[in-house]
């Protein structure tokens, strides 16, 4: 299988130039899913911190590029909603995010925001030993107690010794805030005021409230995120003006 794709190809999600050089990096299996950015793409593409592949290996080969707490050497990684990519050696740290025509952004953020992340919990197992096992969006598996349910997202630790240790939690619940990251609404942080059930494997349909404008707005479960209780967690989202 090839290990390159054309960029007329490329998602629009990756928001690269597509009329440059014919190929890309294609992003390996893993984290996310094949909308995910490649580290690479991300690094030479998208932030310019190098000019050529060559340039793109030998930083990885450093391990000058941190993702979500650990040192990233495969180029073809892909990183995608709310991980977080950090250049210690340069001072630099960044949370990636969707802006409202659903692209990849990366909004800088300060070394103290870099030691967390939130993560979306999909479902949840019961493991050898009657042990709770959170499955999380992004393919990552966390084991916990039975206080977090599908839907709710989580904090986690990424520092060194205490990685993925959960530090705070947001239920998926009415009342409490979302950002949406699918669909015509993506990138909009509002307060979620209804979870109707769809019989069947549809999924549910959830009634948003804009709380600067009041407006409300329709979206499907797989788009929703949730970010805060009764205020956002974090101070900037990368939307639009």
């Amino acid at each position: 299988m090839s290990d390159h794709l054309k960029r007329l190809n490329a998602p629009d999600s990756w928001h690269i130039a597509k009329k440059t050089n014919k190929f890309i990096t294609k992003t390996s299996a893993g984290p996310h899913n094949a909308n995910a950015l490649p580290i690479a793409v991300w690094i030479r593409d998208r932030m310019g911190f190098a000019r050529t592949m060559k340039e793109v290996k030998q930083i990885l080969s450093q391990k000058d590029v941190i993702v979500n707490g650990r040192p990233c050497r495969d180029q073809k990684m892909g990183i995608g909603i709310f991980d977080i990519v950090a250049l210690p050696k340069i001072g630099k740290y960044y949370r990636i995010l969707r802006d409202k025509d659903g692209r990849h952004v990366s909004i800088e953020i300060d070394a103290v925001a870099a030691k967390t992340r939130l993560c979306k919990v999909k479902n949840k197992t019961v493991v050898k030993g009657g042990k709770v096992q959170l499955n999380m969006r992004d393919g990552a598996n966390i084991l916990a107690d039975n206080t977090y349910k599908a839907g709710d997202s989580i904090v986690v630790s990424l520092e060194p010794e205490t990685r993925f240790k959960i530090v705070d939690h947001f239920p998926f619940a009415v009342g409490n805030m979302a950002m949406v990251i699918g669909g015509k609404h993506s990138g909009k942080v509002a307060r979620i005021v209804e979870i109707a059930k769809v019989p069947g494997s549809v999924p549910n349909r959830i009634t948003l409230e804009d709380e600067a404008t009041k407006t409300r707005f329709d979206t499907i479960t797989p788009y929703v995120y949730m970010v805060g209780r009764q205020t956002p967690a974090m101070a900037r989202w990368g939307i639009e003006q």
